[in-house]
């Protein structure tokens, strides 16, 4: 947390651009700067760019659910007096944007919900794919984290991709274990057929961590949401597929921004 002028704290953040406001919500074992692709979307929208607890300078571990993670983002939009944003979150930050609507749909204008999910099946917890993603966090070294982590979530592996994906990609053992279990307790199937506002939902063809179909259903479950699919892209679609991305983004936000009245 950092201390702002007022002497009250706020979870650390980047904050750039002018426009209609715009949260990016980061991912289970990213870090803010791991939107860095998408800095260039500042031409168009102000941007709030959090770490969530546990992650990147964010070094509250007290408390890491995914409620408080969607109070925190909440709080911060406060302080930073912004009283509604469109919120984009990608996997874990999705799951957030979710629970950002359950909490205070009039904050938010819109949702963007990328490569992520709405229900864990609790059967999952006890499964093999668990067991081995919670002994990686375990007894893996960061660096050999990060390359199971590369070779899990993108679908190209040209070293330059590698590469810049390391630099982004920095879980913390502590907190990223507290939240995975955190992402365990999902269960958002009680709102999505509720949500009223635009909803944009991105899958990606090759995502190995949340398969393009979980995100079909989430498609079906919203009314009036949607779809879009990118091709030649694993879970990180912002990284792998970023100028599609941000074109995507652009063009959703233009059709449904809130126009000042005339006079």
């Amino acid at each position: 947390m950092k201390e702002t002028e007022e002497g009250k704290y706020i979870m650390p953040h980047i904050h750039m651009g002018s426009g209609e406001a715009l949260v990016l919500i980061h991912g289970l074992g990213e870090i803010k700067e791991g939107w860095t692709r998408q800095f260039e979307l500042a031409s168009q929208f102000e941007l709030i760019i959090p770490d969530l607890r546990g992650h990147g300078e964010n070094k509250t571990y007290e408390g890491i659910s995914v409620e408080n993670f969607a109070r925190d983002v909440l709080t911060l939009l406060k302080e930073l007096q912004i009283e509604s944003a469109h919120i984009c979150g990608l996997s874990m930050g999705g799951v957030v944007a979710q629970e950002i609507y359950r909490q205070a749909p009039e904050v938010c204008r819109s949702l963007i919900l990328v490569n992520t999910l709405h229900y864990f099946p609790k059967w999952l917890e006890s499964s093999i794919f668990f067991h081995i993603r919670k002994a990686r966090a375990l007894f893996l070294t960061p660096e050999q984290q990060k390359v199971m982590a590369a070779k899990t979530c993108l679908y190209s592996w040209r070293e330059e991709n590698l590469q810049e994906f390391y630099k982004l990609y920095k879980p913390d053992k502590k907190g990223y274990l507290l939240a995975m279990k955190a992402c365990l307790e999902v269960d958002h199937r009680d709102i999505l057929p509720h949500i009223k506002i635009p909803t944009l939902i991105i899958g990606s063809q090759y995502d190995a961590i949340t398969p393009v179909g979980i995100q079909i259903m989430m498609h079906e479950m919203i009314p009036n949401s949607e779809l879009v699919i990118f091709k030649k892209s694993g879970h990180i679609s912002k990284f792998e597929a970023a100028k599609e991305f941000n074109s995507t983004v652009r063009h959703f936000i233009d059709k449904h921004k809130i126009r000042n009245k005339a006079g």
